[in-house]
């Protein structure tokens, strides 16, 4: 699978197409966090067993979620079944994606307490005070400690960050998975970047008027989630159904050199336009055989016939028995 590097802008771009992507539906992506919220809670009311078993399943959700995304770019409604609807499919590889995340949150802090030393474990454990003299040794080793589990946490982050959504659309395995998602995050350190710095922004400009402002960054962090892996795995924006090209959702994009030649919306909704029975509206575009987009003729991939947009989507269509002429 190919990985594409993207500009350092992309970053910000994210946000802002997953903004474009919440504003489709903002009362049931409001609904859907505020369940997956309740849902955290409830199980975290479960003493230490809850929180492990919620961090085991919250791949399997956040697939959902990214579902609930597809749905909606293809011009489908977006449901709180899509919430739970990635437990249907398989969900033992999510799972086993949960779970490496989670050994590895628990030798993180395991590593950091051994690091801080028994005083600040008991500190922070059992609640123990330290007078005045022991405290700038305990707050030394805690300042060190933080330092350590954040340098470990990265790498952790990088390799989960986009694992369960190619194990979900791509039909990786789990360890694939994660190797892919951390050399993704790698070659796009700069865009990550952006992107963090953006959304910790936004978080503090949420939190000032009584945290409301979090109704709508919470959703649009899961959209911004799905827009960069179109972006850097299938090496396109989100597209809408030509039902949709009538709103310009991606008239904030900033335009790569590579994307000149991707077809305007009028193209598309000529494409999918029924008297035209889904031609191309010229000899120099044809229709991708999977997602039903308009593409240049002359960067499409032709297979056994038809055009796909990208070798991903050329996979994803052809069934697994039959022989790739490509």
């Amino acid at each position: 699978m190919e990985i594409h590097q993207v500009y350092a802008k992309q970053g910000l771009q994210w946000i802002l197409s997953g903004f474009y992507l919440f504003r489709k539906a903002p009362l049931a992506w409001v609904m859907a966090c505020f369940t997956l919220m309740l849902i955290a809670l409830a199980m975290s009311l479960i003493p230490l067993l809850g929180k492990f078993i919620f961090t085991l399943i919250s791949p399997v959700f956040l697939v959902g979620l990214m579902q609930g995304c597809k749905a909606l770019e293809q011009g489908e409604p977006l449901e709180i079944t899509h919430l739970f609807i990635a437990f249907k499919d398989n969900p033992a590889p999510l799972i086993a994606i949960g779970g490496f995340y989670l050994v590895g949150q628990i030798l993180i802090i395991g590593l950091a307490m051994l690091t801080g030393g028994s005083q600040m474990t008991d500190m922070m454990l059992y609640g123990k005070r330290v007078d005045e003299t022991e405290l700038m040794g305990v707050m030394s080793s805690f300042l060190t400690s933080s330092l350590l589990m954040l340098v470990l946490s990265i790498p952790l982050m990088m390799a989960t960050w986009f694992a369960p959504l190619l194990v979900a659309f791509d039909r990786l395995s789990p360890q694939a998975a994660l190797q892919q998602s951390f050399f993704a995050c790698l070659r796009n350190l700069f865009p990550f970047q952006v992107y963090i710095i953006a959304l910790i922004i936004l978080t503090i400009i949420c939190l000032i008027p009584y945290g409301v402002g979090l109704v709508i960054l919470i959703p649009t962090l899961f959209t911004s989630i799905y827009v960069s892996y179109k972006d850097i795995f299938l090496g396109e924006p989100v597209r809408f159904t030509a039902a949709d090209a009538e709103q310009d959702y991606r008239a904030a994009n900033w335009t790569n050199p590579a994307d000149a030649a991707k077809p305007s919306h009028d193209e598309i909704k000529s494409a999918n336009d029924p008297s035209t029975n889904g031609s191309a509206p010229s000899g120099d575009t044809v229709q991708c055989a999977h997602c039903q987009q308009s593409v240049a003729r002359n960067s499409a991939i032709e297979s056994k016939g038809k055009y796909y947009c990208n070798e991903a989507h050329r996979r994803q269509h052809q069934l697994p028995d039959e022989p790739d002429q490509h």
